[in-house]
Parts: C-alpha cells; sequence; structure tokens
C-alpha cells in the first residue's frame, strides 16, 4: 500500500497540487515537513469547510491529490474531497472510517 501510495504521488507533476491536511497535533509536524521537502501545501490545525467547494473564499483550493493524517478527526476535508473528486490518501488504524478514502494507509 505504501508503494502504491508513493507512485500515486509521484505521478502528479506539479507538487503544489498536493495537499497535505492534519488536525491532530501529533500528525502537524509531519504534514509540515512532508510539504516542505516536496513542495506540497500543508493544511495544519484547523481546516476551514469550504476551501475545496466554495470558490468565493479567499482560501479556495483546487488540489488533484490530499493525504491525511486520520480520517476520523479530518472527515471534513475528506467528505469535500468526495464533493470535487480528489482522490484520498489516508493514514489509518483499525477503527478509522474508510468512507471517500481511496487508500488506507
Amino acid at each position: 500500500k505504501l508503494v502504491f501510495a508513493a507512485r500515486i504521488i509521484a505521478a502528479i507533476e506539479n507538487p503544489e497540487d498536493i495537499v497535505v491536511i492534519s488536525a491532530r497535533p501529533y500528525g502537524q509536524r509531519a504534514a509540515l515537513k512532508f510539504a516542505q521537502y516536496t513542495g506540497a501545501k500543508a493544511i495544519a490545525g484547523r481546516f476551514t469547510p469550504g476551501t475545496f467547494t466554495n470558490q468565493i473564499q479567499a482560501a479556495f483550493r483546487e488540489p488533484r491529490l490530499l493525504v491525511v493524517t486520520d480520517p476520523r478527526t479530518d472527515h471534513q476535508p475528506v467528505t469535500e474531497a468526495s464533493y470535487v473528486n480528489i482522490p484520498v490518501i489516508a493514514f489509518c488504524n483499525t477503527d478509522s472510517p474508510l468512507r471517500f478514502v481511496d487508500i488506507a494507509i
């Protein structure tokens, strides 16, 4: 699963089209480091609802891939990604909900 996710991330030409999201404090540092070294965009902390769907919003983004550290905590960006057909890679635990998650690691 990890190699499959790495191939999908590498297939995206522009790394700025990748958004890494972590609302949990334990995953925020990892999300920021990943974004720093790959050139992706990071959203650490609270996710503003409508970032992927509301075009009037100043923080509106149209990513091609979404990487989430915990689908239970980050349920809002995962749901919004499903509305606009953005693939989602999620780091999951055994009790994590897999609804709208395309690749679970």
